[in-house]
């Protein structure tokens, strides 16, 4: 058996003395591993990385085998954002949770096509803001889709600002006073309301990261649980020109 394809590389881990073991998100096949012989040295070892795009072919008696591939390079997005901590930070969480949330052999045209235009949002001055509404999509692709378009409990469309940990629906600010802290908040760019900058990017960070903590097998990634302290840390980068 065997497909040619573009591909995202999504991680790489050692096979061996001088092979990997690589994981990639295909547009038509979903997730799917196979062994780049040679991975390991210096020629091949940037190509890995998690974020760089790539024309794949996969070869292997069975589909069910591991299997051998063959990368050749077509863009690299973590090269462009080599010198932003945050950024590439997002990045990095993006491949980690595609990794980690797909099903292995599933096509997911949308999601593939997801991650792209999250990957090439990331050099914008709003890309926290972009990468949380990525997350959003990303967990109505895996079929827990937050409902922020009104409130769970009077039905209002306006002035919504927190959201129910339990139902992921949106609450307005009248119905969440006698709530307290029980509530997480709703940040007023993932309304159209423009806004974002540092506090409110955290909060959407903590927003969808209780959901995908809930909902994915495993918890989140260790490169998802530190995306919020490199965010924070880098607040007086591009984070601070959201719109």
């Amino acid at each position: 058996m065997e497909w040619d394809d573009q591909a995202v590389v999504l991680s790489a881990r050692a096979m061996g003395e001088a092979s990997a073991v690589v994981t990639l998100l295909t547009e038509a096949r979903g997730r799917w591993a196979g062994l780049v012989r040679g991975g390991r040295g210096a020629r091949q070892r940037g190509l890995l990385e998690p974020g760089t795009l790539v024309r794949a072919r996969w070869r292997a008696r069975l589909p069910e085998h591991l299997g051998t591939l063959t990368l050749e390079p077509i863009r690299s997005f973590g090269a462009a954002l080599f010198e932003q901590p945050g950024p590439l930070a997002a990045l990095v969480s993006a491949c980690a949770l595609l990794e980690v949330g797909l099903a292995e052999h599933e096509p997911c045209p949308r999601v593939y096509q997801g991650a792209l235009a999250l990957f090439a949002a990331l050099v914008l001055p709003v890309w926290a803001e972009a990468y949380i509404r990525w997350e959003v999509g990303f967990l109505a692709a895996l079929g827990f889709g937050l409902d922020l378009t009104a409130c769970a409990v009077t039905g209002e469309t306006d002035d919504l600002s927190h959201v129910s940990p339990r139902t992921g629906r949106a609450v307005s600010r009248a119905a969440a006073a006698p709530w307290g802290d029980r509530l997480l908040v709703l940040p007023g760019f993932l309304q159209g309301r423009g806004g974002g900058g540092p506090a409110e990017v955290l909060a959407g960070l903590a927003l969808t990261g209780h959901f995908l903590e809930r909902f994915l097998p495993n918890g989140l990634p260790a490169a998802r649980r530190r995306l919020p302290d490199v965010t924070a840390s880098n607040a007086s980068r591009p984070l601070e020109g959201a719109g």
